[in-house]
């Protein structure tokens, strides 16, 4: 199969019938072989039935209902797991996006070599409410992330299918899926300027209050990412630095004491305990302590996480039961 199409969808009865026509001509008109798969993300509305009635209608449309709003990553992670296309194509229900942008997208994939497309929606039509953080929030995942792409936020991707059957997202974490894969190993990452249309039905669920949890998701991808591996080079490092600073401060009390009483001969205004400096140390002491020790133990259960664990492989041969890449 050339394509599986996942769509999440949450109060999108409108939308679907017209996006469903626009996608099988698209489909058609290019003789690929695909499936689409929605993903009813607890709608209120006729958004399930609409898909039941299309899936019965052509048996390429198919339909996953979630009991209530569970988000957009805990849809695309369920419908990575059900595709079946050597390209993995993601967009959203609301006619945002234009199936028109899909044989680029499988092309750059299947083709050009690329393992992940992003869409670049780069003329918007969405007011400034929703623009604004946008730009913002993209802007601060680059610095962090060093994967310059211009909208984490778009619906519109492409994946090897590979890159889908090997990453795990949840909570808000569909934004990130590009930096989850590149910690993953998955490096070949570029974007496409996508057609955005102005929306027909419905309304934006995307503002500013949405960054705040976004922001602290990044901050997770990005520590997970990088010290999964080695908790003890971010434990270790923080509590020796620590305990040093400690330890210094403390042989400045010790010394000052020492200088009092043999070699200067001038009385201390207050006895080291009385001193702020002292607590100070003796805090940096304990905390570099506790933090080395909480790097050693998390060192020891990520041993046995691996231990117990296969590397991700990406290809296999004169195997049964795989899908090589190749």
């Amino acid at each position: 199969m050339d394509i599986s199409l996942i769509i999440p969808a949450k109060d999108e009865e409108e939308s679907i019938p017209e996006l469903c026509q626009w996608i099988s001509r698209v489909m058609t008109a290019h003789g690929f072989s695909y499936e689409v798969i929605f993903v009813d993300d607890g709608s209120t509305d006729g958004t399930w039935h609409q898909i039941k009635k299309i899936s019965e209608a052509n048996p390429v449309f198919k339909g996953i209902k979630f009991n209530r709003n569970f988000g957009k990553a805990a849809a695309l992670q369920t419908g990575f797991r059900k595709a079946h296309g050597n390209v993995v194509i993601t967009m959203d229900a609301d006619l945002q996006d234009s199936p028109d942008e899909i044989p680029a997208l499988y092309a750059m994939i299947a083709q050009q070599g690329y393992q992940i497309v992003s869409g670049w929606k780069k003329k918007r039509h969405d007011p400034i409410s929703k623009t604004l953080p946008s730009k913002f929030f993209n802007w601060v995942v680059q610095r962090i992330s060093g994967i310059y792409i211009h909208d984490f936020n778009c619906g519109l991707k492409a994946y090897d299918y590979i890159v889908t059957k090997n990453i795990t997202i949840h909570g808000d974490m569909h934004r990130y899926i590009p930096v989850i894969a590149k910690w993953a190993g998955f490096t070949k990452i570029t974007e496409k300027v996508v057609e955005h249309r102005e929306r027909k039905y419905g309304f934006s669920k995307f503002g500013w209050q949405r960054l705040f949890s976004g922001f602290l998701d990044l901050l997770s991808i990005t520590f997970v990412g990088k010290f999964r591996r080695k908790p003890m080079h971010f434990f270790g490092t923080m509590g020796l630095i620590s305990f040093f600073l400690g330890t210094i401060f403390t042989l400045k009390l010790f010394w000052d004491k020492m200088d009092s009483l043999f070699i200067s001969k001038i009385p201390l205004k207050r006895d080291i305990t009385d001193q702020p400096l002292f607590y100070l140390a003796l805090v940096a002491v304990v905390i570099g302590t506790q933090l080395f020790l909480t790097g050693f133990l998390a060192e020891m259960i990520a041993t046995q996480s691996v231990s117990k664990r296969d590397y991700l492989v990406i290809d296999e041969v004169g195997l049964t039961g795989n899908k090589s890449n190749s």
